[in-house]
């Protein structure tokens, strides 16, 4: 299976949305969540990054510790 097809695949049964751009498309919210976040509460918004390269990889882990503790308490 490709990333495409596994992409799609998640698409279709509502588990995902599609690779987004959080710069250029924004986070993508629902209009409540939105709400929830104008009126100063903290909604939390799971996001999957999704890299091109491994080396890309690599680089956010070295520079974003959220990035492997969460994987860490997966047991990734």
């Amino acid at each position: 299976m490709t990333f495409d097809e596994w992409a799609n695949y998640g698409w279709q049964r509502g588990w995902c949305g599609p690779p987004v751009c959080y710069i250029h498309d924004g986070l993508p919210m629902s209009d409540q969540e939105q709400d929830q976040l104008d009126e100063g509460d903290d909604p939390c918004v799971h996001v999957i990054r999704l890299y091109e390269q491994a080396d890309t990889a690599a680089q956010v882990c070295e520079s974003h510790p959220p990035t492997v503790w969460r994987a860490k308490n997966r047991g990734w």
